[in-house]
């Protein structure tokens, strides 16, 4: 049996060959900290964010995409293992997982541990933006380059990719999480306004947007607590502020792809003025980011097909085509 996992540090990925992904669930492990005993995983768990007494802990047990705790990565591997294997078969399963282009020796060391020690017969761990990249139907084998940008939940991996490698490369901690962040500092400062993560979280995708519009803009409402009164307030807010919210993060999101395309060859960036920035991950649903960014480079941007599921798929096709893809497993 196989297994392809993006682990990623907001959500966990699962895709199964001739299955597709069968698995979308938040990186997420609720441990009660009297005994330490994991009560809780993945979409469980996030629901009990703001919301637990004082003995119960949510951690996200990655960080910018490596193992921030070992034990809890360790149970989000097991839990999501256990829940596609059958109960029935007693063969441990291959696995290929997604690591962050930086990662060091030492953090690829851990992953492949903890996929080891929760059930995996053997682990491959491949480079985030190379799977983001098959996965987004890039031919990464091809002598052209490729540009894929990888928005996440705790990182933006940027990279260009040609001959089956990856030429050059940046990882910024600017991602998801930190949009999360942005749009509530902004509600604190400009409103007075305390929400929660996951009332950012819903806000970024229902309406988030990445410039700001003279009309045609949308609207929402949100509540949180007021920081004058401490009680429940509820306002109405639109996607121009979500954008002037999270403009200074998209801003070090286009700088470093500007840093990133300066780095590289002149006749690779020739082939990537022909063929475009491909954006992936769940960071790539913001509204006009493509626009944003193609404004900023000149160079077109394409939003993958279904971003969010990128690297998942991207172990997929691999599994299915091993000889193909040889070169992804040599870092």
């Amino acid at each position: 049996m196989k297994i392809g996992i993006d682990l990623g540090t907001a959500n966990t990925i699962v895709f199964l060959p001739k299955k597709g992904v069968v698995i979308n669930e938040p990186s997420v492990v609720a441990v009660e900290e009297s005994t330490k005993r994991v009560i809780a995983v993945g979409q469980e768990a996030k629901e009990m964010i703001g919301k637990t007494p004082g003995d119960i802990k949510i951690y996200r047990p990655l960080k910018e995409g490596v193992i921030a705790d070992y034990k809890v990565t360790l149970a989000i591997l097991k839990y999501f293992i256990s829940k596609v294997k059958s109960p029935f078969s007693f063969t441990k399963p291959e696995v290929i997982i997604s690591v962050p282009a930086g990662i060091s020796s030492a953090e690829k060391r851990a992953i492949i541990d903890a996929a080891l020690e929760a059930g995996a017969k053997n682990v491959w761990p491949i480079k985030e933006p190379l799977l983001a990249a098959i996965g987004a139907g890039l031919p990464i084998n091809a002598s052209i380059g490729n540009m894929i940008v990888n928005i996440g939940g705790g990182t933006t991996e940027i990279a260009v990719i040609s001959l089956g490698g990856i030429v050059t490369f940046s990882s910024l901690r600017v991602a998801g999480d930190k949009f999360d962040a942005s749009i509530m500092d902004y509600f604190r400062r400009n409103y007075a306004l305390i929400i929660g993560e996951q009332t950012a979280e819903k806000v970024k995708i229902k309406i988030s947007s990445a410039i700001v519009k003279k009309n045609k803009f949308e609207t929402d409402e949100i509540t949180g607590v007021d920081m004058a009164t401490g009680l429940p307030k509820t306002i109405k807010i639109t996607s121009n502020e979500i954008a002037e919210a999270i403009t200074r993060d998209l801003n070090q999101i286009l700088n470093e792809i500007k840093k990133v395309l300066s780095f590289t060859p002149p006749e690779l960036v020739a082939d990537i003025m022909n063929q475009g920035i491909v954006l992936s991950g769940g960071g790539a649903l913001v509204k006009d980011l493509d626009v944003l960014i193609s404004n900023a480079t000149k160079i077109p941007v394409h939003v993958a097909e279904e971003p969010i599921f990128c690297v998942a798929r991207g172990t997929g096709i691999i599994m299915e085509k091993l000889d193909v893809y040889k070169r992804v497993f040599n870092f």
